[in-house]
């Protein structure tokens, strides 16, 4: 294996999902209130202290709602709740119930009213406790679902449910060192409970506790051996730099489940360790079994283009484009390589990236290749300069993405090529105000300085230029951090163009 590229794990991170959203609860939470025996009760002994009608009509017309409920037949067990609510407004049981047939309408707000009071009628109910926290997440009121969450751990503190809902709230809230004790209580409690094992192992994982992690899934593998947990284990091994170890566990997955993702994770992690001529087989292996794959192709393109084969990669980004001509991943791609393309892929590149200024909505990349190019193109052929559009072009650029250090530097080149010099020291000063590290922009500010006579000021810039290129790396270093800024992007892209 070739030299690692350094601090690759992040290009893990955020890309591995939680398996117990709090959608999850909710379903939970209204199936076991429901079945729960106290729903059977009321439909016996409804609970009321002036019933309007006998005990015995309450108790039936209880049990249709109930059946009514369960059926999802929604609108119809509310036609029957109301009026029991108007003669038994203090009825834990019919409050709870209309509180579930809102959550089922998807009328929150209105839910909460009769959850709260079923909350305050039978305060030991753990489901009724459960079944407001999961509203009250849905109304945005995490602080007050919390104590909710809190208060049903209260009350089972034994309770698998009870502690794996609250330590999945504390996930969904970005709460991870709050969620751990609550996750791994409740895998003591089942330690079967896959959902539970996945989420609390990769909660180990993600606050960087990677032995315990490690332990988790291999416990979890014993029990239930998945592809998904060997991807898991690859990613733990990987923040671990054990890189021949989650390099074998990702191709395990493959093995166990040769889905387009797992391979995409294989493929990556070949590319992150510039391993391109196994990734190149991965991903023609792949496109073989997925021939529509858009983020394979690309996958593949990464790959020929580690391998300095740039007009190939750039016909894999081409055809990665076509399956979803929406998508400008393909397209920024094409761009950061277009400098190592050949004359007739550069042609290409450009009438690219000017059709999707055309057809698509902005993205603040494409104007900004696009401008490269015709610069770039402008160079080689001064005949060709167009510089009123170029620069139109990175204005779009830099109000898309104010942020854009490398648009407002080309601006100011542009300007300087003119010898519009304090309009190009004003786009150096707003790139070195984003990234004041760059040492091109310092050498670029100097010239521009000298040239309006400024020539203290200039030495300054000057003087920097040397002290931040003496720290900057070699062009093959510069490449490789190129590669890893293209898995990265790869690896969290919402592609659509795929199988």
């Amino acid at each position: 294996m070739t030299r690692m590229l350094q601090n690759v794990s992040f290009l893990r991170l955020g890309s591995r999902r939680f398996m117990t959203p709090l959608v999850l609860i909710f379903a939970s939470a209204v199936c076991s209130d429901l079945d729960s025996s106290s729903v059977t009760l009321a439909a016996q002994q409804p609970h009321s202290a002036k019933p309007s009608r006998t005990t015995q009509e309450v108790t039936r017309r209880f049990q249709v709602a109930v059946t009514a409920y369960q059926a999802e037949r929604y609108a119809e067990a509310q036609r029957e709740l109301l009026p029991l609510l108007a003669g038994n407004p203090d009825s834990f049981e019919i409050n709870e119930l209309t509180g579930l047939v809102y959550v089922a309408l998807g009328q929150d707000e209105k839910a909460y009213t009769y959850l709260a009071k079923a909350v305050r009628l039978n305060p030991t109910s753990a489901a009724a406790h459960t079944t407001l926290a999961a509203t009250l997440v849905r109304v945005r009121r995490n602080t007050e679902a919390e104590v909710q969450f809190r208060k049903v751990v209260e009350l089972e503190p034994q309770g698998y449910d009870a502690n794996h809902n609250l330590g999945a709230f504390y996930i969904q809230t970005d709460e991870l060192t709050q969620a751990l004790p609550y996750l791994k209580r409740a895998q003591e409690i089942n330690p079967r409970a896959y959902n539970n094992g996945y989420d609390l192992a990769l909660a180990y994982e993600q606050t960087g506790n990677l032995d315990k992690a490690r332990s988790q899934v291999e416990q979890l593998l014993k029990i239930n051996d998945t592809a998904e947990l060997h991807s898991l284990l690859a990613e733990i091994e990987e923040r671990a730099k054990n890189y021949l170890a989650s390099a074998a566990q990702f191709e395990q997955a493959v093995r166990m489940n040769p889905s387009e993702s797992n391979i995409l994770e294989w493929g990556a992690e070949l590319l992150l360790h510039q391993t391109f001529e196994p990734a190149v087989e991965v991903f023609k292996a792949g496109m073989a079994r997925y021939p529509r794959s858009g983020r394979l192709e690309l996958g593949l393109g990464i790959a020929l283009y580690g391998l300095s084969h740039f007009d190939d990669g750039a016909k894999s980004f081409f055809h990665a484009s076509d399956r979803n001509t929406a998508d400008p991943l393909p397209l920024i791609f094409l761009g950061k390589a277009y400098e190592n393309l050949s004359p007739p892929i550069r042609d290409e590149v450009r009438s690219r990236l000017h059709r999707f200024l055309i057809t698509e909505p902005p993205n603040a990349s494409i104007p900004y290749y696009y401008a490269i190019a015709l610069w770039k193109q402008s160079q080689a052929q001064p005949e060709t300069t167009q510089f009123a559009e170029i620069e139109t072009l990175l204005k779009s650029a830099v109000s898309l993405d104010p942020r854009n250090a490398d648009a407002y530097l080309q601006l100011g080149i542009l300007y300087a090529s003119q010898r519009k010099y304090n309009d190009a020291m004003t786009q150096y000063e707003e790139a070195l105000e984003i990234n004041p590290n760059t040492a091109a922009v310092h050498y670029r500010l100097g010239q521009a300085l000298a040239r309006t006579g400024a020539a203290a000021r200039a030495q300054r810039e000057f003087a920097e230029f040397e002290r931040l290129q003496a720290h900057e790396v070699d062009e093959t270093e510069k490449q490789n951090a190129e590669i890893q800024q293209f898995v990265y992007s790869l690896r969290n892209a919402n592609f659509s163009g795929k199988e």
